[in-house]
């Protein structure tokens, strides 16, 4: 089968940025008197921000509105990424292979303005020629609705693309949009047994996605 299009997630493929999240969002709702736990940053992986700052207001126990919630803690992210990008070893090494061979997309629960402040400071944005947000959608994954919508972006078929993914929410959000599917575990939140067993590759590292592992 051909590979008409590879799309990306971001966090954890990309950026290494789920601890980010996670200490942002932890700093954010004990400051605001929520609470906090080991369980919360899981539960959030792969939620679009309409859903993680309604689970901080719902679950956490933030009185603020999800909409502030929301805009304070990309604000947080943002600041962090411009101070220091966590740019990971052989990322952007993986999407200039790529991009010299298939046309990418990507498609991230990171807000659009988080999306595109990365791009713009890897000086990737040139070699995505569509980019989705979940917040652009009606639901984040592990629903396919962002990976569905990047295939139609890239105006191609999602059966005829591979998805780039780290996260057991990820995974089953490629597959359910039947795309195939790379899996490149997070060390610190892997993907659960179940999910890993759905990709169709599974790579040690970003610095070991070719065209042939794809394919």
């Amino acid at each position: 089968m051909s590979v008409d299009a590879v799309v990306f997630d971001l966090d954890g493929v990309i950026v290494q940025s789920e601890e980010i999240w996670d200490e942002v969002r932890e700093g954010y709702v004990r400051s605001r008197g929520g609470r906090y736990d080991a369980e919360a940053q899981p539960a959030m992986m792969g939620m679009s921000s309409t859903e993680w700052s309604r689970f901080i207001h719902d679950e956490l126990g933030v009185s603020a509105s999800p909409a502030e919630i929301n805009a304070g803690v990309v604000e947080l992210m943002e600041a962090r990424y411009r101070v220091r990008l966590p740019l990971i070893e052989g990322a952007r090494e993986a999407v200039e292979r790529m991009a010299a061979v298939v046309p990418l997309g990507l498609a991230s629960s990171s807000n659009r303005p988080l999306i595109d402040v990365v791009l713009e400071l890897a000086d990737l944005s040139e070699l995505f020629r569509a980019t989705v947000s979940s917040e652009e959608v009606a639901r984040g994954k592990p629903a396919p609705d962002v990976y569905l919508e990047a295939a139609r972006r890239l105006g191609v078929e999602a059966t005829s693309c591979v998805a780039v993914e780290d996260s057991h929410s990820g995974i089953r959000s490629a597959k359910a949009a039947g795309m195939r599917a790379v899996a490149i575990p997070n060390p610190r939140y892997p993907p659960d047994a179940a999910a890993l067993a759905e990709a169709d590759v599974v790579l040690a590292s970003v610095a070991d996605l070719t065209p042939a592992a794809v394919r």
